[in-house]
């Protein structure tokens, strides 16, 4: 319990930094071309009876199209992954690092022994629709015992849509975390998870989603593609077609 208190703490200090840091940062302009069409939105729910949680962060823009078929690749996909979990330690401050193994991601607090959260190697599918990255979430100390090792995920969904004109095309990013079993919402009353880790991860993934307007991707740490056709097709709908929360 007092483990989980002061993981709670951090993530409040973190929180702070986190609003600061974004009110800085995410002035700036935009790619050449990227116009966004709907701003970064929330969908976050814990199922009553099972205190699963699944959360989806998404965004839309519209790129020229020929942009987007140079970037329209595993490799960028990949550089996408990066992004992401680059962004994390910056929205922080500094207090979330995430280490790199080839077989597992950790995010920590500060040091590599606070394990907040530990992923698996992440899955990669892509098609000429959709690409996806997902992390299958395995333990840590905001992972409540009943999630660990189950089938808890980060997942990052891009999709391609038609625009309003031949030269461009929508992009839809979509950031979910589903069948999550917080530990702080376990231990703790669930409105402490709701305004300390929920609210983070939210805040965090908004502007991950923002920052992406600058179409700037970090290099992989692990450059694992060389070919366009390595990652296979998406096997599951997008987010936004699925029900529920816990399956």
């Amino acid at each position: 319990m007092a483990a989980v208190a002061a993981v709670a703490a951090a993530l409040v200090a973190a929180l702070a930094g986190a609003y600061a840091f974004l009110r800085r940062t995410l002035v700036g302009g935009m790619a050449a071309g990227l116009r966004i069409v709907r701003e970064a939105d929330d969908t976050t729910e814990i199922d009553p009876r099972t205190g699963a949680v699944r959360s989806v962060q998404s965004a839309e823009v519209v790129v020229p199209a020929d942009t987007i078929e140079a970037m329209w690749s595993p490799q960028y996909l990949e550089r996408l992954a990066r992004t992401y979990w680059a962004w994390l330690p910056r929205a922080t401050l500094g207090l979330v690092r995430v280490f790199y193994t080839e077989r597992e991601r950790y995010v920590c607090l500060l040091v590599r022994p606070l394990k907040l959260l530990t992923f698996r190697a992440p899955e990669y599918e892509m098609d000429d629709r959709r690409g996806v990255v997902r992390w299958r979430i395995e333990r840590g100390l905001l992972v409540a015992r009943t999630g660990c090792g189950g089938d808890g995920y980060l997942e990052i969904d891009v999709e391609r849509r038609p625009a309003d004109s031949d030269d461009r095309v929508n992009v839809a990013i979509e950031v979910e975390v589903a069948n999550f079993y917080p530990a702080i919402a376990a231990r703790l009353p669930r409105w402490v998870y709701a305004n300390t880790q929920s609210r983070i991860h939210v805040v965090v993934t908004h502007g991950f989603l923002r920052s992406l307007a600058h179409l700037d991707l970090a290099e992989s740490k692990v450059g694992r593609f060389v070919g366009a056709d390595e990652a296979p097709d998406p096997s599951r709908p997008s987010p936004r077609d699925r029900a529920g929360v816990a399956r």
